[in-house]
């Protein structure tokens, strides 16, 4: 299912996009300023997000910008939602890399057929994209792009170490032994010996760590590895 995000600090307004949302077959999550939006992406990426621009603490436009300073959160299409309607701030919000602009009021059918549109053209991008990313709490392995993001930090893997990772994430919560690491990520055709397989977790560890993932990767004592 669709998820979209929606930030909006008036509660009355929150709901009843909410409630349009859902209505209309979307999950819908919502945040009533841009550190509760921020922590919500370190969990779960969206397809698209609803943003208003007058919020308390971090204004909208803010926000939008540095979202689109995120090598991790910038292909997330952003519908800006405002009360103003002068053409200054349509512009600011558009060149700042929204993908459209709603003013306050609207009705809910052009809500839903802005959303459907916005969605329509990130279809060939982002929603692709979306689909390569495996998220787990803060760690975000992009298996399209080969990055590894913790939070906002990108841990620089080499090519081995960023399959064995992408292995263990693929196969969450399932202890997976030295040997089908070593078939799985060395292939067949390796002779070397299952040691590789710790050398390359605890390089893997050591950089995790460093960027800010920590005890993602378990040792399953006298068998292997994986990842919770």
């Amino acid at each position: 299912m669709t998820t979209i995000y929606c930030v909006e600090d008036d509660g009355g307004i929150r709901e009843l996009i909410a409630c349009a949302l859902k209505s209309g077959g979307y999950e819908v999550t919502s945040f009533d300023q841009g550190r509760a939006l921020f922590q919500g992406l370190e969990k779960q990426l969206p397809q698209l997000i609803l943003l208003d621009v007058m919020l308390p603490g971090e204004d909208g436009i803010s926000i939008l910008k540095r979202l689109k300073d995120s090598a991790v959160y910038r292909e997330i299409p952003v519908i800006m939602l405002t009360a103003k309607s002068s053409e200054i701030d349509k512009v600011t919000g558009l060149e700042a890399g929204a993908d459209d602009y709603i003013t306050k009021p609207f009705g809910i059918m052009e809500l839903l057929s802005r959303i459907k549109a916005v969605l329509r053209r990130s279809g060939g991008t982002y929603s692709n994209a979306a689909a390569s990313i495996i998220q787990i709490e803060n760690l975000k392995i992009d298996t399209e792009r080969r990055s590894v993001f913790c939070g906002e930090k990108e841990a620089v893997l080499t090519f081995k170490e960023f399959e064995l990772l992408a292995y263990l994430a693929k196969h969450r919560g399932n202890a997976i032994s030295r040997d089908r690491l070593l078939e799985k990520v060395w292939g067949f055709q390796y002779e070397g010996e299952t040691r590789t397989v710790d050398a390359h977790i605890k390089t893997l560890r050591q950089k995790l760590e460093a960027a800010g993932c920590t005890d993602f990767i378990q040792t399953v004592r006298g068998f292997g590895y994986k990842l919770i």
